[in-house]
């Protein structure tokens, strides 16, 4: 390992002369030290690189640098020499060598007949020493060349430990290259004026004595319980209700039996509401004996309908049971404080349990290793969101049959007969390994992408060839966690979802293949925390693209070009949520996009306006 040092033959006439002494050089055999003597106390070599063995010419004259310098010019050695990195070198060898110097003093004055030689040596060094300071005052800015010296009066290993520690200290950095800038892909969205607006509002009244108590049984997968679970906390407000912890669903697909303690943390769930809901536990005893009232209440109701009609019940019976928790509450017409309360129950309150929280970050560690970023991508390819929606494109013959027999199969999916081809021109079926791949790649992400796969196990034998084809860096938790690590979790898909999710929310970028329950929580997570990068792919439009390029009647430049294009809008940046043309089960979803009700344009309230009902001009044009 060496150091370079900058040879500038054309200011060699600024510098103070080398004093003069005898050298030799000599070459030794390779598995030994090449050096060449250099008159600085009787010991100390200099280090030439084998490439530059050849283009140096070393002579036997008295000059310091016809022994060592390739250019000849005894002025180039010193001017490469006199830096203040290379002094603090020096000066750190001749510490480390103090007895080795002493030694040889004590031997000198003990042999020697003469004092005054001893004299005019030190009288030297002091000479050399000054010369040294007066340059170095006027050349530590120069820069390091290609050619590379060390002066050492040690063994080469011992040179390079030391070398080593000099190029890690401070005054070492500014010789090193920039650091390298992010490519465009990587760049996060314009999020104009818009922040988190979470304030409880002033006049907030504390919470009343209780009209009862509201058990609430969690339906769906993960991420359709998360957001029910919000929105019961919000309807135990507008009811004044004492809201017991929720029961998670154990009958769906994954029929996985974790707790809400198992995978949330409980108590920080409590405390975070505490001044907004009262949350217990469990039941109080006086109300266990008391039979409650199961109630389904009517989904994407407003309010007024828990204010007027549930409250009633409640009181009469004191205790209510909801047995399903999805979309029980409109996405646009509850108040704003009641929005407020969602995002800050979602968001702020629903945190999983420790264990999932410190293996997210061990494996998000993990993903940005070297200081690299990466994408996480929710593949919806799963064996039940195929059979469900019907969709088949690039699996075999068998494969579709056992899709088929699945939906037949299971009682609440109404819709039997399907059309695969049909579903996919109009944009309804997720994205095929090979088509997210090929997304991702018209893009613009290299092929050296880290991607982390959001999703349980991808169907079909061969779906996941051509994607490993274009990025081989791909990771699940079950091959970048230890099995140690994923031991007490992966028994259980909820608590692996909950570890998928926190990959998902803290990715440089994330990209999904299907509006899913997933997908809608983290993009509506990832706005909150500041409009992180999202990419929503336009399904509809890519597939006529993909099948465009697949038959050979558009190149991929094009291609690419019109992806990009087509995309330049759908990254995450902000816009108002749509509202349903056709009533409230087709408004875009509250915890897909939380504005307006948990985010606020800033620049509008330096103007008095409305900031809960009044699109901006920049969020109207981010649509």
């Amino acid at each position: 390992m060496s150091v370079g040092v900058p040879v500038n033959p054309s200011s060699s006439s600024q510098l103070p002369a080398a004093p003069t002494t005898t050298t030799t050089r000599r070459r030794v055999a390779d598995s030994q030290e090449d050096h060449c003597t250099v008159g600085v106390g009787g010991n100390a070599v200099v280090y030439i690189p084998e490439e530059e063995e050849t283009a140096t010419s070393c002579g036997g004259g008295g000059s310091l640098s016809s022994s060592c310098c390739p250019s000849g010019s005894h002025h180039n050695y010193v001017v490469g020499f006199l830096s203040l990195r290379k002094f603090r070198l020096v000066w750190m060898l001749m510490v480390e060598n103090k007895s080795q110097w002493t030694a040889g003093i004590g031997r000198n004055m003990r042999s020697a007949t003469n004092l005054g030689r001893l004299i005019l040596i030190l009288l030297s060094i002091l000479v050399f020493t000054f010369f040294l300071i007066v340059a170095i005052s006027g050349r530590r800015q120069r820069h390091v060349d290609k050619h590379e010296f060390i002066v050492s009066i040690h063994p080469r290993p011992t040179i390079e430990k030391i070398i080593r520690e000099e190029e890690s200290s401070s005054s070492f950095q500014v010789l090193l290259p920039k650091t390298r800038s992010i490519p465009e892909i990587w760049n996060q969205p314009e999020t104009g004026n818009y922040q988190k607006c979470m304030a409880r509002p002033k006049n907030q009244k504390p919470i009343k004595k209780t009209n009862g108590y509201l058990l609430v049984h969690a339906n769906g997968g993960l991420n359709q319980m998360r957001t029910g679970i919000c929105d019961m906390v919000a309807i135990a407000k507008i009811m004044n209700a004492t809201l017991v912890l929720p029961f998670l669903d154990h009958s769906s697909f994954w029929s996985d039996p974790s707790t809400f303690k198992d995978i949330f943390d409980w108590k920080h769930f409590i405390k975070a509401l505490a001044e907004d809901v009262q949350i217990v536990e469990y039941l109080p005893p006086e109300f266990a004996s008391i039979k409650p009232l199961e109630k389904n209440p009517v989904s994407w109701s407003k309010s007024s309908y828990y204010r007027n009609s549930i409250a009633k019940l409640l009181k009469k019976h004191k205790v209510i049971v909801f047995n399903h928790t999805d979309s029980r509450l409109a996405n646009n017409s509850p108040p704003p404080s009641i929005q407020r309360l969602r995002c800050h129950a979602n968001y702020e309150a629903l945190r999983y349990s420790e264990e999932i929280e410190n293996l997210s970050n061990v494996l998000s560690s993990r993903l940005r290793e070297n200081n690299e970023p990466y994408l996480a991508l929710h593949l919806r390819y799963e064996k039940d969101m195929l059979a469900f929606t019907g969709c088949n494109h690039s699996l075999s013959h068998e494969e579709s049959v056992d899709l088929e027999k699945m939906r037949y199969s299971i009682p609440h999916w109404k819709e039997k007969v399907i059309n695969g081809t049909e579903r996919r021109l109009e944009g309804n079926c997720p994205m095929t390994p090979r088509e997210a791949a090929v997304f991702l790649k018209a893009m613009g992400f290299p092929s050296t992408t880290k991607i982390y796969i959001v999703a349980g196990k991808i169907y079909g034998q061969k779906s996941m060839t051509a994607f490993h084809e274009e990025f081989p860096n791909v990771f699940f938790h079950s091959t970048l966690a230890t099995e140690e690590e994923l031991s007490t979790i992966k028994p259980y898909q909820n608590r692996l979802a909950a570890l998928d999710y926190n990959l998902a929310l803290e990715s440089d970028v994330f990209a999904y293949t299907y509006d899913g329950n997933m997908a809608k929580a983290v993009q509506g997570h990832r706005r909150f925390e500041g409009f992180r990068k999202t990419i929503n792919p336009d399904r509809h439009r890519f597939v006529r693209l993909i099948d465009r390029l697949d038959a050979g009647l558009i190149s991929w430049k094009d291609f690419s070009s019109k992806v990009k294009k087509l995309h330049q809008n759908r990254v995450g940046a902000p816009y108002l949520r749509r509202p349903g043309k056709a009533g409230p089960k087709l408004e875009e979803n509250f915890y897909a996009n939380p504005l307006p009700g948990c985010l606020c344009d800033t620049s509008e309230e330096q103007t008095g306006l409305n900031r809960f009902e009044r699109p901006s001009i920049r969020a109207q044009s981010l649509r």
